[in-house]
């Protein structure tokens, strides 16, 4: 039997080391990484201009590693449909993915809110609470200022 050298086994034990320290990195390092992470911003609606309808406006981010799907919006005052516009024509989407490490912009001209049979118009001033249901991260409340009818934000939107 051949005996190997006190580098030869102190290189042998180091590599088995570090290849065992590798096996286990990926359970407990990436865990946090591997759901939603979701925050709300630039939430408004402009002061609507019909009794029965109004729009609303707002960023989603996921920070997280897993993308999530907003699967419905309600709201105290009159149902509540996702929209998007694609070749100038508005339709209802059912369920909208927010992608991992990404945003979903709801943006005046692109996808929104659409705030239909409103049991009163809401003015500018007040706020409106809106609940964003998602099929991973379950349910985000969000307060929505009221603004003119006319704001425009300076970001994002």
């Amino acid at each position: 039997m051949r005996r190997l050298a006190p580098v030869t086994l102190v290189s042998l034990v180091t590599t088995a080391a570090l290849v065992l320290a590798g096996c286990g990195s990926g359970d407990s390092g990436d865990s946090g990484d591997s759901q939603a992470e979701l925050s709300v911003s630039g939430a408004y609606i402009p002061q609507p201009v019909s009794d029965s309808m109004a729009a609303g406006f707002l960023t989603i981010t996921n920070k997280g590693g897993a993308k999530d799907e907003l699967t419905s919006v309600t709201s105290d005052i009159g149902d509540v449909t996702t929209h998007e516009t694609v070749d100038s024509s508005m339709q209802e989407v059912k369920d909208i993915d927010v992608p991992a490490h990404g945003q979903l912009v709801f943006k005046s001209g692109g996808s929104h809110l659409m705030f239909e049979k409103l049991k009163r118009k809401p003015k500018q001033g007040e706020k409106v609470t809106v609940k964003l249901h998602f099929a991973e991260s379950g349910t985000v409340t969000v307060e929505m200022p009221v603004k003119s009818a006319t704001y425009t934000p300076t970001t994002g939107h």
